[in-house]
């Protein structure tokens, strides 16, 4: 059996079947799947039944694990957590808002994995925008002026102990662990060129950015709500439809991404690794 690509037909993403990911991956196929990957920002690999040895294995062909932090990991395992909703939690939905993972360290993961432990029957899609089209599409004059703009990035909103995921969030499936180091900020250029393709992308948005360096709070929290607008419009998206057995490979330099409900009273269980910065 070949490697198969079909493309999403939406803004970016492919389906790519014809390889066993249970099986050792070759430094040939690795770089094969990488260029995939990259050209396509975000692949779905259908009918994988990979346990997590095997998850671990893909990760590290892909480029090593990443940093995870306020994540505890499953039980047995260093790299990998649980991203878990109980079918009778109340709790609010987690990740419900575009984001690009852990965009606050100094050297964020370059990109996530998610294998399907358990789907519910409806409901769950991943939304995912491509922040390279979304740049494109700006009036020059506008991308101008964003690629002079820095931004401040930090878990505080999320993962501090008063934040969304705090002490306060009690009733949650999730191992999250937060903490004061979420308090912590860092500075990334607001457009970046992906260190592979080249391509500039938006980087991040509202969530991990608390400001615009050398903006006023209140005129960079309104540059982000617009700009927040502008990155997340139907034209950029791909809505990611879930299957059992699948495992679904996205690039964090490229893409926000943003999880949905509509599944109450199922439970639903994937099992998530990141991918280390590329260092070339």
């Amino acid at each position: 059996m070949s490697l198969t690509v079909e493309p999403s037909g939406q803004a970016c993403g492919a389906r790519v079947t014809g390889l066993d990911l249970t099986q050792p991956i070759s430094a040939e196929l690795a770089a094969e799947i990488r260029a995939i990957w990259l050209d396509n920002k975000v692949l779905a690999f259908p009918g994988q039944r990979m346990d997590d040895d095997a998850l671990e294995a893909f990760t590290l062909a892909m480029g090593g694990f990443g940093e995870d932090p306020f994540f505890d990991p499953i039980a047995g395992r260093t790299h990998i957590a649980a991203i878990l909703r109980e079918a009778d939690e109340e709790s609010p939905l987690f990740a419900e808002n575009w984001h690009s993972d852990w965009s606050f360290l100094e050297r964020p993961p370059a990109g996530t994995c998610l294998m399907a432990v358990e789907i519910p029957p409806m409901g769950g899609d991943t939304l995912y925008a491509d922040q390279a089209a979304a740049f494109d599409a700006l009036p020059e004059e506008r991308k101008e002026q964003l690629r002079g703009l820095t931004a401040i990035h930090s878990a505080q909103l999320a993962y501090a102990p008063e934040g969304t995921y705090g002490e306060k969030d009690t009733s949650r499936s999730m191992a999250i662990r937060p903490d004061e180091s979420a308090r912590a900020t860092q500075t990334h250029p607001l457009v970046q060129r992906h260190p592979e393709t080249g391509m500039e992308c938006l980087y991040s948005t509202l969530g991990y950015i608390i400001g615009i360096d050398g903006m006023e709070a209140a005129e960079g929290f309104a540059l982000l709500q617009e700009l927040a607008a502008w990155q997340g419009r139907d034209e950029f998206v791909y809505r990611h439809v879930w299957e059992p057995d699948m495992l679904v490979l996205w690039d964090n330099r490229a893409l926000l991404h943003k999880a949905t409900g509509g599944y109450d009273g199922y439970r639903r269980e994937l099992h998530r690794t990141t991918i280390a910065a590329w260092d070339g």
